[in-house]
Formats: C-alpha cells, structure tokens, sequence
C-alpha cells in the first residue's frame, strides 16, 4: 500500500488524470442540464489528452528523425510519435463532438424550451 502511495505521488500527472476524470464523469452522471452534461464530457476527453501526453514525455529524447541511414537507430534516443498522433486525433474528435452536442443542445431548446433532462422526458411522455 505504501508503494502504491509513494508511486503516485512521485508521478502526480497520473493522480490529476484521475481527478479530472472521475471530475467530469461525475459530472456527466449527476447534473441534469445537457450543456453542463457536456462540459463534463469535454473534461473526460481533456484528461485522456492529459495522460496521453504525460505518457510521451520522456527526458533527453529527440523527434523520430533519422539524418543518417548509415548510423545505427537506438530506439532510447527517440520520443515514441503515436501519443503524438493519438492525441492531435482526439482534440479534433474532441471538438467535432462538442460542437455537434451543442447544435443538438440548441435544437432541442428551440423545440422544448428546456435543456433540463427530466422536463424533456416528461415532455415526452
């Protein structure tokens, strides 16, 4: 157990990635109003951008570039490029589905008058 506390304390992006997370799904679970829904949503796929980038990190390391093809490649000298590439795809997936949400958002206020989840469902009923 203390290991594990001493773990993540000595890596506290890992402890903010959880806080942020549990943040926003908390969020999503108990608020009622859709716009507040998404911002909890927008929080979770920030802390996943967080911890894909704090992955990457690594000390001393250069962009995957070769000069050279007649020098040997060592692996431990280069940033691993696919956290790169992973998160640049999920700040755009991250953008396209706020604004989609909030189109939704504003068509289901011009047709209900509420953005309040319950009185939609009511409405419904």
């Amino acid at each position: 157990m203390v290991d594990a506390l001493s773990a993540v304390f000595q890596r506290p992006n890992f402890l903010a990635f959880v806080i942020i997370f549990l943040w926003g799904f908390y969020i999503m679970v108990t608020r009622y109003n859709l716009v507040k829904k998404l911002v909890g949503m927008y929080l979770v796929q920030t802390s996943v951008i967080f911890f894909l980038v704090s992955i990457s990190a690594k000390k001393g390391a250069t962009a995957p570039i070769l000069l050279s093809t007649t020098d040997p490649v060592h692996a431990i000298n280069y940033v691993n490029p696919l956290p790169h590439v992973l998160t640049l795809t999920a700040i755009v997936v991250g953008v396209a589905t706020l604004g989609v949400g909030l189109a939704l958002c504003s068509a289901i206020y011009r047709r209900y008058g509420s953005l309040d989840e319950e009185e939609i469902l009511k409405r419904l009923e």
